[in-house]
């Protein structure tokens, strides 16, 4: 009797060891009783019922990524090109992902190539290429809200490759051979212009600087003739201070003002207007002369024989 027990208890010990399953992080079991659904086991350790209980799906939460290959899309201007998808997604209800639809993930890849073609068909072939992040946006939004019944939750999706054809290829390439060849000519001409406009710069400030320079040495010139003027006048004013200080007589001062009068008529075309007082000294003075015999270049007593020219008839 304690042998049938022990065995009894060994074969219920190998029966619920054999039924112990543990959930790991991240995970989820989907667990039906009789055909039916009954849980879902989160992560830890589980017991399961034998012959009653069944896993039905072992699901996992961590985010998954789906690469679509390329499908055909024809533009709103009837250019057929080849795009490929990147889907990024997540489980977020293991009942709805098991029970919700057969095969869940071409599901996912269908509604992805159809959504891709309803929105690419509303552009036309520039807009397509130029508006990735829209047309991201936008599939983005419309799968998440259709596999919101399947339990999946769409976080991002990214076109991968837009291939258009070969002959839009070729016209593209000579689209931007041509405009890379217009941004050369139009640097050309701006660094032409902007050589030519310092060229200008330079010479006018050459110019400038060249009038400047002749204007301050005229001006130094001026100013250095008038500072000479005003030192010889001073001088001739210290002097005639000098002279009166010194107590000199008139006869002095007269004299003066002939040697003045002899260098004011040096020169071609000089006409002197002598004032009446100078005239009366000039009398006065030879009149002194003829009575005194001062100022006489001959002695007197002598008087200057005229020279005897020869003549040419005796001689």
């Amino acid at each position: 009797m304690n042998v049938l027990v022990l065995i009894l208890i060994v074969i219920a010990l190998l029966v619920i060891t054999a039924n112990v399953r543990v959930v790991p992080q991240a995970a989820q079991y989907v667990i039906e009783s009789l055909g039916k659904y009954k849980t879902t086991w989160d992560a830890g350790i589980h017991v399961k019922i034998p012959v009653v209980q069944k896993i039905a799906k072992k699901i996992t939460l961590k985010e998954q990524v789906m690469d679509s290959p390329p499908q055909p899309v024809i533009t709103k201007d009837n250019v057929t090109m080849q795009i490929d998808t990147v889907v990024y997604f997540r489980i977020f209800d293991a009942r709805l992902y098991t029970y919700g639809v057969v095969n869940p993930i071409n599901a996912l890849e269908n509604l992805t190539a159809t959504t891709l073609r309803n929105i690419v068909g509303e552009l036309e072939l520039d807009g397509t290429l130029t508006s990735r992040d829209t047309i991201n946006s936008k599939m983005t939004s419309i799968l998440d809200e259709a596999t919101d019944k399947w339990g999946i939750k769409v976080t991002r999706v990214e076109l991968k490759n837009i291939i258009p054809p070969a002959e839009i290829q070729n016209a593209m390439e000579k689209q931007m051979k041509a405009e890379r060849d217009r941004r050369e000519t139009l640097l050309q001409a701006e660094g032409h212009k902007a050589a030519a406009i310092t060229r200008a710069e330079g010479d006018k400030q050459a110019m400038i600087l060249a009038a400047e320079g002749e204007r301050d040495a005229r001006i130094a010139r001026a100013e250095g003739e008038a500072k000479a003027i005003y030192l010889s006048k001073k001088a001739e004013a210290d002097g005639l201070i000098a002279l009166r200080e010194a107590g000199v007589d008139a006869a002095v001062l007269e004299l003066k003002k002939y040697e003045a009068l002899v260098n004011m008529s040096n020169g071609t075309a000089s006409k002197l207007i002598i004032p009446t007082d100078a005239v009366s000294a000039v009398t006065n003075n030879a009149i002194f002369t003829e009575t005194t015999g001062l100022g006489e270049t001959v002695k007197p007593g002598k008087k200057k024989q005229p020279e005897k020219k020869p003549d040419p008839c005796c001689d």
